[in-house]
C-alpha cells in the first residue's frame, strides 16, 4: 500500500492528498470532499508514510498496519472508528497482537481506523505487491564462447 503524498493535518478531520508546493506551504485536496486549499507551514502536517504504531518490540509503519487490516478484511472496510474503545482495542489485537496498549491511545485507534476507511473508500487500499526476483538465466560455457 502506497501512502506517498497522503497527509493528516492537525485540527482538520480526514486525510488530504498533496497536490502542489506553494511559496508558503502546500496545496492539498481533501479525500473526503475533493476540495482544494492551501496549508501554511504553521500548520501541523504529518505524512502518513512517516507515522508508525508502537509495539512492545519496535515501531511498525502505518502502511504495514493498513496492509494487515486490508488482508484481514479482503480489501474491505475496517471496523468503524465510532465503535466503543473496547471493540477498537479488541480489533487492533487481531491485527497487531503486540501493539503497546499503554502508549497507543483510544484516540490513536480511532484515527487509525478512520484513516484506513477513508483510504479504502478512495480506492487507495490495494493488495501487497509481491516482491519477486527475476530468475537469473544461467549461461552455459558453450554460449559464452560464441
Amino acid at each position: 500500500m502506497e501512502l506517498e503524498g497522503i497527509l493528516a493535518i492537525g485540527g482538520k478531520p480526514g486525510l488530504y492528498k498533496l497536490v502542489a508546493q506553494s511559496r508558503g506551504g502546500v496545496i492539498v485536496s481533501s479525500l473526503i470532499d475533493d476540495k482544494k486549499f492551501p496549508v501554511t507551514q504553521a500548520s501541523n502536517v504529518s505524512a502518513l508514510k512517516d507515522i508508525a504504531i508502537y509495539t512492545y518490540n519496535e515501531e511498525v509503519p502505518l502502511a504495514d498496519v493498513f496492509q494487515k487490516i486490508a488482508d484481514k478484511e479482503n480489501l474491505g472496510q475496517a471496523i468503524s472508528h465510532k465503535e466503543k474503545p473496547e471493540a477498537l482495542r479488541s480489533y487492533m489485537l487481531e491485527i497487531l497482537e503486540d501493539y503497546d496498549q499503554e502508549r497507543v491511545y483510544n484516540s490513536d485507534l480511532k484515527k487509525l481506523f478512520q484513516w484506513y476507511n477513508i483510504l479504502q473508500e478512495n480506492g487507495l487500499v490495494t493488495k501487497a505487491e509481491e516482491k519477486t526476483e527475476e530468475p537469473v538465466e544461467e549461461v552455459s560455457s558453450e554460449e559464452e564462447s560464441k
